[in-house]
């Protein structure tokens, strides 16, 4: 089992920045696949972006693309949103989320932090 709990959401201006962290807990983090989703009001939970156990292989939406990155420190149990040039756009709940260990399936969530941005 994985516990996930998120943190460092709050309300920031259009263009501001944010950065959400994950604390993780239960169990190490070898070998599972780490992501942050995003669901705003009146639509679906969507993919944000994702890391690799090692770190070396990353993946975005193409919203956020070049705006967002995700990091992790794998000794700390720990994965990162650094979100830059926030839009109204980018309010939503943040999710953080864990595979299995070698799954492709994120099993594993965190309860959510509230972003807002404002124009």
């Amino acid at each position: 089992q994985v516990q996930l709990e998120e943190s460092g959401g709050g309300l920031v201006q259009a263009g501001g920045s944010l950065r959400l962290s994950c604390a993780a807990s239960g169990r190490s983090l070898r070998r599972v696949v780490m992501g942050w989703f995003r669901q705003a009001p009146g639509k679906e939970r969507e993919f944000v972006a994702g890391i690799n156990w090692t770190g070396y292989s990353t993946f975005y939406a193409d919203s956020v693309r070049g705006r967002f990155t995700i990091s992790r420190d794998n000794g700390k149990n720990t994965v990162y949103l650094q979100m830059n040039s926030l839009k109204p756009e980018d309010t939503a709940v943040y999710y953080c989320a864990a595979t299995g260990e070698d799954s492709t399936s994120y099993d594993y969530w965190g309860q959510g932090t509230q972003v807002t941005v404002s124009s």
